[in-house]
């Protein structure tokens, strides 16, 4: 079981989970007999010493002077419209605090509120209050630390902050532009800088990636060893620059037709210009792509040349991969898993990052296993394999997907967000494209590209399976319009986490597509590591984001329509309010609905 912290009293019981700089928070009833009158949930969050704030609902009552009201609290406040769901995700930073929230221990305070006889809600009790405290922070234990990015470009938050048309780059092609350059002006009037707008959008995968180039640049004795794939984003450019200057990074860079062309320069061949112009004594740089791409991630730091901290992870060093994409980072800091990372960039550099020397090496078809006081047990495997043992290692994954499957009991859970489910073939694939229809467990998944969508369904225990590409992201009163995404992927996460919550969690992740053909023909690497924690923030993650993409599957319109003038105005026509029963928390208490399962998993 993971480290929750739960709380409860005579009328509610909570439990708060960690996640990368958030928090899940899931509640429950004591007494079910009220359901009937259950107008929703109260949420006040005191951010260490600051002043406590209510959380915000998108929805309000249609007539808030029928119900008790907090003055001075808007009509949309949680204390004045209780939320429908028996689980909030809370991201400081989204509603309140602006772009640099306040990071440590904060108190969540929960409130079940009730409507009358006469469907009027009734006055806030103290009395059934329930308070949780916990750690708002960048995740890490021992020696791991994780981080992830933002990603949520097609959202309120997002067009909140930077409006619908933000750009992410200068116009033109330079690859080393200022980050604090106004960027452009919120809908409030306010300009803001591409670093404004990185920070947001690149969060703590950003911040990770950046102080630990920082760490290096800072200290003499330390060299960095990269493998990279995407490489564009300006401030980890001019950093590596700055390495290369003192000669003292190694970079291994993709150089399939995506990122070389001799006739029109890629920034990735812009960058590797530049580097050789700039690097001193070892400084080196090496192009390949393996049997199609150098698809890894990764940095391995080293001491005076002994190997001490590993990055790794799905996200690229590029402004789509930190600031559009979903995506994750792990940092090791494990000499021993270092050192096994040091070991596989030796290979790919000495046989010039090419298929045969690194499939043929010795760390090509192995696992390597590691669990110490530093690094939770992990396993990890390193691309490209032969076909047998590719094979081999996407089979066992998958049946460790099915085992989860065959369990149904009330822990028995599968999460995940992976890039593309239709990118060629996979046992994965067929695991997880299929997993919704599996009604003995709880199954939450989101691709890009799965093979079909499958959204809630009242009164169904199937899971939910949903794109994060919709085709229409024209949304109804009263929510606002959000950005519409061209060529760009919103989900590129490549991560499977079964049981979180069960005897056995395990969560798959790192830059591998669970595919044949990458495993077979890409520079990669797939993490298994087997933590309750470690896991829960992956879940979190998962979560998220098919909470947001399942609404916006299932509310987006009619993109020719153009939106309303006034959203209050439309949302009254449109009767997109509160309900005043407590019908909205009966599929949380029937067993055939996968709320119940819901309900039961995380509280």
């Amino acid at each position: 079981m993971c480290a929750a912290v739960s709380n409860a009293n005579a009328a509610l019981s909570v439990k708060a989970y960690r996640g990368d700089g958030k928090t899940l928070l899931a509640f429950d009833l004591v007494d079910t007999s009220d359901v009937a009158n259950l107008a929703g949930f109260t949420i006040q969050c005191k951010p260490g010493t600051l002043d406590a704030y209510y959380l915000d609902n998108f929805l309000r009552f249609k007539h808030p002077e029928d119900h008790a009201q907090v003055a001075g609290e808007p009509p949309n406040s949680t204390v004045n419209a209780p939320l429908h769901k028996f689980r909030w995700l809370h991201v400081p930073g989204v509603s309140h605090q602006g772009v640099q929230p306040f990071v440590g221990e904060y108190t969540y305070t929960v409130t079940p509120r009730f409507f009358d006889g006469q469907r009027h809600l009734l006055a806030l009790d103290p009395v059934k209050s329930v308070a949780v405290d916990i750690e708002v922070a960048p995740f890490a234990k021992n020696g791991l630390a994780l981080g992830f990015t933002r990603g949520f470009v097609q959202s309120q938050a997002f067009a909140r902050h930077f409006g619908v048309d933000a750009r992410f780059r200068p116009k033109g092609k330079e690859l080393l532009f200022d980050t604090s350059a106004v960027a452009g002006t919120n809908p409030d009037g306010q300009p803001y800088s591409y670093d404004d707008e990185y920070t947001w959008s690149g969060f703590t995968a950003r911040r990770t990636i950046l102080e630990l180039l920082d760490e290096v640049i800072a200290d003499a004795a330390l060299t960095v060893d990269v493998f990279a794939y995407d490489l564009d984003e300006p401030d980890v450019l001019k950093r590596l620059l700055a390495l290369a200057a003192g000669g003292r990074i190694r970079v291994i860079l993709d150089n399939a037709a995506l990122h070389h062309d001799t006739e029109d320069p890629t920034p990735e061949d812009e960058f590797e210009e530049l580097f050789k112009a700039q690097a001193t004594g070892g400084a080196a740089i090496k192009r390949g792509k393996f049997g199609r791409y150098a698809h890894d991630k990764v940095f391995v730091v080293s001491r005076s040349g002994i190997p001490e901290k590993l990055l790794t992870g799905s996200t690229n060093f590029a402004v789509n991969g930190l600031y559009v994409n979903s995506n994750h980072v792990l940092v090791f800091d494990d000499p021993e898993v270092a050192a096994t990372y040091k070991q596989v960039f030796e290979v790919a550099w000495t046989g010039d990052v090419k298929l045969t020397p690194f499939r043929t090496s010795a760390v090509g078809d192995r696992v390597f296993a590691f669990a110490n006081t530093q690094t939770p047990p992990t396993q990890i495997t390193f691309a490209p394999h032969s076909v047998a043992f590719a094979t081999a290692t996407l089979g066992e994954l998958a049946a460790r997907i099915h085992a989860e499957g065959a369990k149904a009991t009330e822990t028995a859970s599968v999460l995940f967000a992976v890039m593309g489910l239709d990118q060629g073939e996979s046992p994965a694939y067929d695991e997880l494209n299929a997993l919704h229809a599996n009604e003995r467990i709880f199954s939450y998944g989101i691709s890009d590209s799965p093979a079909g969508i499958a959204l809630y369904a009242r009164r169904s225990r199937t899971g939910v399976l949903v794109t994060g590409k919709p085709s229409h992201v024209r949304l109804p009163p009263p929510f606002n319009q959000v950005r519409i995404l061209g060529r760009e992927h919103q989900v590129h996460h490549k991560f499977v986490v079964c049981g979180f919550n069960g005897d056995d969690p395990v969560v798959y992740c790192g830059s591998s597509n669970l595919a044949l053909g990458g495993e077979e023909k890409n520079g990669d690497n797939l993490l298994a590591i087997r933590d309750p924690d470690v896991a829960a923030v992956f879940a979190i993650e998962a979560l998220a984001l098919v909470d947001h993409f399942d609404f916006l599957d299932r509310s987006s319109t009619d993109v020719t329509q153009p939106p309303p003038a006034s959203n209050v105005a439309a949302a009254e026509a449109a009767e997109w309010f509160l309900s005043t029963t407590g019908k909205w928390a009966e599929p949380y208490f029937d067993p055939d609905d996968l709320r119940s399962v819901d309900r039961l998993l995380f509280a």
